[in-house]
């Protein structure tokens, strides 16, 4: 028999090879290159900036940070902040009185990793931390809780999630700035400058909740502003595991989740956030409910003594980041507060200046009724319009600078 040819399939096969190797290399214009390395040294610019960013916020974060925990600490006995009734201890062993007790996020987490974590470890980071100038954060060393074998590690944990909360909370309110179409240097120095000032409002002392609170109001108003509101639901199932008082600032989410949804979706959306809430926070107070203390704590005859002192609140300094200054509810912060609430309200949106004044109403009387004179981290609620404030007032300044500098470029005066 003669030799068998090849089958159709090969024949295709081996004409399509020779098209391939017929066809000539595709050549490059001098203009596609450019265009190639242009692309290229913009993704390096890119990723340049990213880096530079995350250290500034970093070391933003930080000397929130360190300023809120040389005031305040966890709470704990002996040290600056030292407030019994939420004291670090009876939080993370449940003990703690009520409202505090139940602010359990942080306190449960540190718990279920000091389970998780085998004990050798915790030993050996014991044994480091413990060993004088070589402890790996220094200053958990002039804790006594910090020191106690027994709470060390939980508090290492909590220490260590407090930390990166804040520096979440930069980069959440960095995109609500963005969100809301800021210019990008506008975008990046207002959540800076705006964790710098956390510390000043810690005039009563701050807690280990603070900081996860303000990334909680932070990034739902940024999925507010540019998601579909359901990713909302397990920010608000964290907010209501963090602090009771969450379901607060969900309502003032109202206009922000409104101008992308109709008004009846806004609604729904509004309940579900809530029941997403209550879910959360109810079987928390019934599992507390037995606790020292009560739900709320009543302040307002401590509002009216504080402020038939003008004294106290004219004068009062404090030190906060190592420099002594006037404390936040003096007459002086809140003079500039207020004038610059006042410059950038105008040019706030609409919806912001709505949310802000749902925040007001909201926040404001409460504040007066059931919280400790002089603690202004209590208007927390009033926390992301401020931030805007200060966004809108850098924008207009840098957009006015750019455009001084255009007209004394074109009149040939720079």
């Amino acid at each position: 028999m003669g030799e068998r040819g090849p089958s159709a399939s090969e024949v295709s096969k081996r004409i399509r090879n020779c098209k391939n190797l017929c066809t000539p290399p595709v050549r490059l214009t001098r203009y596609d290159v450019a265009i190639t390395k242009s692309s290229a040294k913009a993704n390096v610019n890119r990723s340049y900036f990213q880096v530079c960013r995350f250290i500034l916020f970093f070391i933003a974060a930080s000397a929130s940070f360190t300023g809120f925990y040389q005031k305040s600490h966890f709470c704990e006995a002996g040290l600056p902040g030292a407030y019994p009734p939420a004291q670090f201890e009876a939080m993370v062993d449940g003990t703690a009185h009520r409202p505090y007790v139940y602010r359990q996020m942080l306190p449960e987490i540190a718990n279920l990793v000091d389970r998780i974590v085998p004990q050798s470890i915790k030993s050996r980071l014991y044994a480091h931390q413990g060993s004088g100038l070589n402890a790996y954060l220094q200053p958990l060393a002039s804790s006594p809780t910090a020191q106690n074998k027994i709470y060390f590690f939980r508090y290492l944990v909590v220490y260590t999630l407090t930390f990166l909360f804040a520096l979440v909370a930069v980069y959440a309110m960095s995109w609500v700035c963005r969100a809301l179409d800021f210019c990008e240097p506008a975008a990046i120095l207002a959540p800076v400058i705006f964790i710098l000032l956390i510390p000043f409002t810690d005039s009563g002392g701050g807690n280990l909740y603070d900081f996860p609170e303000l990334a909680f109001f932070a990034l739902s108003c940024w999925i507010a502003l540019k998601l579909d509101w359901g990713w909302i639901i397990p920010i608000a199932a964290l907010g209501a595991w963090n602090k009771e008082s969450f379901i607060l600032f969900l309502l003032t989410l109202y206009p922000l989740i409104r101008r992308r949804n109709p008004q009846q979706a806004s609604l729904l959306a509004l309940a579900v956030l809530c029941a997403v809430y209550l879910s959360i926070s109810l079987p928390i107070r019934m599992h507390f409910a037995h606790n020292p203390g009560s739900a709320i704590e009543f302040h307002l005859f401590d509002q009216l003594h504080f402020f038939s002192h003008p004294r106290t609140f004219i004068f009062s300094t404090e030190g906060t980041y190592g420099v002594r200054a006037p404390q936040t509810y003096s007459l002086l912060p809140l003079a500039m507060v207020i004038w610059t609430v006042h410059r950038a309200w105008k040019d706030l949106p609409r919806a912001i200046r709505q949310h802000a004044k749902i925040a007001a109403v909201i926040n404001i009387p409460l504040y007066y009724l059931f919280c400790l004179p002089g603690e202004l981290r209590d208007l927390s609620m009033l926390y992301i319009t401020f931030l805007l404030v200060i966004a809108v007032n850098l924008n207009n300044w840098i957009r006015r600078s750019a455009n001084s500098s255009a007209n004394r470029l074109q009149s040939g005066t720079l």
